[in-house]
């Protein structure tokens, strides 16, 4: 049977910025996250994403734009020996209340659904708040990475000091997951 692992892409596997990434030049990974995803990919581990993207529906880039940067990351991902089985992406603004923008859990529900897979044993590894709701909500199981916005996460939500599993960035979360 297949494993998966379920990432956030902004603050996890590249830099985040608060002006969004809108462009592939944009995108920048973060040290060792993409030989993370080759690591967890090693030990049988498909990796998919699961990622808001309201610069979408904010109009500071289109579906073309937003395709060129994950190819650039499913590109740059391969130069490591790494592979990303499926991107899922919200396009929609908070003030849409749509289903699938996390906090919600609906894109990881549909990636339950479109793999025919329970998501208790599944993890989802996120930075922030809502990649935490949105795991919790869907029944996947939370991991919290201090890049990006994890730190922040953290100290406004001490409760999870005691209560998720807490890395430094992706990679160390990736060698937990494979020991």
């Amino acid at each position: 049977m297949e494993k998966y692992i379920l990432l956030d892409r902004d603050g996890v596997i590249n830099q985040d910025s608060e002006a969004f990434i809108k462009s592939p030049a944009e995108w920048l990974p973060i040290e060792q996250s993409l030989e993370a995803i080759s690591l967890l990919n090693q030990h049988r581990f498909s990796v998919v994403i699961i990622s808001n993207q309201s610069g979408l529906a904010r109009g500071l880039f289109d579906e073309e734009t937003l395709n060129a940067i994950h190819q650039k990351m499913r590109e740059e991902t391969a130069k490591v020996g790494g592979k990303i089985k499926a991107i899922y992406f919200c396009p929609h603004q908070s003030s849409d209340f749509c289903e699938c923008r996390k906090p919600q859990a609906g894109l990881l529900k549909q990636f339950a659904k479109d793999y025919d897979i329970d998501l208790k044993n599944v993890y989802f590894i996120g930075d922030s708040l809502r990649d935490i709701q949105a795991a919790q909500n869907a029944g996947a199981i939370p991991i919290l990475v201090k890049t990006g916005n994890g730190t922040k996460t953290l100290q406004e939500n001490p409760q999870f000091l005691t209560s998720l599993l807490i890395f430094e960035n992706l990679y160390d979360a990736a060698k937990h997951l494979i020991s």
